[in-house]
């Protein structure tokens, strides 16, 4: 088969396409003919320093979107010609490739009026943005929701999903993508670059500061968005944990929520696996219905995905990227 192929670390603005031996399907995996694979920063970040999981080459891709071809020992639930996304182990060979296996349990199915481009563009941005407002808030206790970046992956599923359950979303975004976060739900965009993100939240909420922030940023942004939270506050964080002495004890009693979506699959607990298919169902229904945009704005070929990671890596993509493999 032809795969996107990374011959070690940090070479993964040089991956070419190349020949390399067709997967089979282990006990409880799939054989999955690869038709679209989103594109992630995890892809450079992790490439950059490596995995010592890996061997050489590698094929990078988590977001795989394609065909059951072939079941291997004690799969019932899936056949032949099935239409399935999912998100996939970062320490294993991902879907760059024309062919990739997968494990049956981590998977979902793609509705027939969803396309193999928008079901890519889901998971690792999707499932991460589900997690943090699903499984780690106490919606019903939140009114006022921050999400960083809301031109970006995670922060635009957030701001999408954040208002499909009836919250008020402040977001971020540089002055040109403001239009584009409001039409995926935010109610304040604040332009992170000429405004003073504090004041313009505090204006917002009154003083109170709001029930929950959602970093996906860095380790100091992180920290920073403290200062955003209202009593109780909630921070989800996804790229670095804040500094937690920033906040005394018997104070502003904040709850902090870390998000690691990949380390299920390392995790030795099947239910949690199972969870990252139950994510793709849920934000596929919505998809299905038209409720949920993939925000799919660029498909490239898979000799095409090193620069388009580049440009990624820049910070300066709105929406996914995604590659077309067949």
């Amino acid at each position: 088969m032809k795969a996107l192929l990374l011959h070690d670390k940090n070479q993964w603005k040089n991956m070419k396409v190349e020949e390399i031996e067709t997967p089979k399907p282990k006990k409880g995996e799939l054989l999955i003919e690869v038709h679209a694979v989103g594109l992630n920063p995890v892809d450079y970040k992790t490439a950059t320093n490596g995995n010592p999981n890996w061997t050489y080459p590698h094929i990078l891709g988590l977001d795989t979107a394609g065909v059951v071809v072939e079941t291997g020992e004690g799969v019932t639930q899936w056949k032949k010609g099935d239409r399935v996304v999912y998100h996939g182990d970062l320490t294993k060979k991902g879907g760059y490739a024309e062919y990739t296996v997968v494990t049956a349990h981590t998977v979902s199915r793609i509705p027939e009026n969803v396309s193999f481009e928008d079901a890519a563009a889901i998971p690792t941005a999707g499932y991460t943005a589900y997690q943090s407002l699903f499984r780690k808030l106490p919606l019903d206790q939140v009114e006022t929701i921050f999400i960083h970046g809301g031109a970006g992956g995670v922060g635009g599923f957030g701001v999408q999903m954040a208002k499909l359950a009836g919250k008020t979303v402040i977001s971020t975004a540089s002055s040109h993508n403001h239009d584009y976060v409001k039409s995926l739900g935010a109610d304040h965009v604040i332009d992170y670059r000429n405004e003073d993100i504090k004041a313009k939240v505090m204006e917002i909420t009154n003083g109170r500061g709001v029930d929950a922030v959602v970093d996906a940023v860095s380790r100091q942004s992180a920290t920073d968005s403290l200062d955003l939270l209202a009593f109780m506050g909630h921070i989800v964080y996804i790229a670095g944990a804040p500094d937690f002495t920033k906040i005394t004890p018997f104070t502003k009693v904040v709850s902090y929520h870390e998000i690691a979506l990949g380390a299920a699959h390392q995790s030795n607990d099947e239910r949690s696996e199972k969870d990252l298919a139950v994510m793709g169902d849920e934000m596929l229904k919505l998809m299905a219905e038209g409720k949920l945009d993939s925000m799919l704005k660029e498909t490239v070929s898979l000799e095409e995905v090193p620069e388009a990671l580049v440009r990624l890596s820049e910070r300066h993509v709105k929406g996914k990227i995604v590659a077309k493999v067949r």
